[in-house]
């Protein structure tokens, strides 16, 4: 600046560094002009660019808040499935002696080579049970105990 006088030369020097500074107030105020324009353009662009990137921003924390819930439903369902494995792994109890043989067989109970059962006077010998009083079903495998086949296996019964 010359002793308090604002001529514009560093304004034109600085907003066009390949050209000759002009001194008119026209070409100032055109250069000027220009500059504020593609200012504003840029502020425009930044300001969309903004606004995208803060709905991305958005879109984001909802993904991500619901892979979260999706990983609690996850961890929540491989316990679950866990807890059925360890109570399917686990001996079933109920149904399995606690004995090496099951206490109706006891010798106590029932002495040697005597029936467990009363044989009626005008009857063969009935087929004896092997457990009475126990389920056996629980000990047969699960293909013996498929019925989906049974109306093409067995004739129906008329």
């Amino acid at each position: 600046m010359n002793s308090g006088k604002h001529t514009g030369v560093e304004e034109c020097s600085a907003s066009n560094p390949g050209k000759n500074a002009k001194l008119d107030k026209a070409s100032i105020l055109s250069d000027a002009t220009r500059m504020l324009t593609q200012l504003r353009g840029e502020t425009e662009k930044l300001k969309e660019s903004n606004v995208n990137l803060r709905e991305t921003i958005k879109d984001l924390k909802v993904e991500k808040n619901e892979l979260r819930d999706e990983k609690l439903s996850l961890k929540a369902e491989k316990e679950r499935l866990e807890q059925q494995l360890k109570a399917a792994s686990a001996a079933p109890t109920g149904f399995a002696p606690h004995m090496p043989y099951p206490a109706a067989f006891h010798p106590a109970v029932f002495p040697p080579f005597a029936p467990p059962y009363q044989v009626p006077a005008n009857k063969g010998a009935p087929v004896p049970a092997a457990f009475p009083g126990m389920a056996m079903w629980h000990w047969l495998p699960p293909t013996a105990m498929d019925t989906t086949q049974d109306p093409k296996l067995w004739p129906p019964n008329a």
